[in-house]
């Protein structure tokens, strides 16, 4: 669920500053381009892996050093603190967006089988 301090109440494609992507965009294409392939750490790694140009080679060494140490959860994405995305694990641990507008939003927010857990809070009132 969308963070109850979110300043958007729909899906917004981050937009792109300046010529390096954000880890919004990053995150938001990985997800967007397909939807339930990826888990949530594989995304944090990957946006991390672009951001750092860590080579493919690079990768199952860099992957297991990232994840020894404390990681923020998917729960602190821009995408779900800002920009008014939802994201919804199924069954495999993958990952999908949905715009808080969507009515495939609302219906994963009112399925009572689900668990759901809201989005860190930007600020802390």
């Amino acid at each position: 669920m969308i963070a109850d301090d979110s300043p958007s109440l729909a899906g917004e494609i981050p937009p792109v500053k300046g010529d390096k992507k954000s880890i919004a965009n990053l995150q938001f294409e990985m997800i967007h381009k397909a939807p339930y392939k990826y888990t949530s750490d594989d995304v944090l790694f990957e946006v991390y892996a672009l951001r750092n140009q860590i080579t493919k080679s690079e990768r199952k060494k860099a992957r297991e050093a990232f994840f020894s140490k404390g990681q923020a959860c998917f729960r602190a994405s821009p995408l779900t603190k800002r920009y008014g995305w939802g994201v919804h694990c199924d069954a495999n641990g993958k990952i999908a967006l949905y715009g808080a507008e969507t009515g495939e939003y609302k219906k994963l927010v009112d399925d009572n089988k689900l668990v759901k857990v809201k989005a860190m809070r930007s600020s802390k009132g």
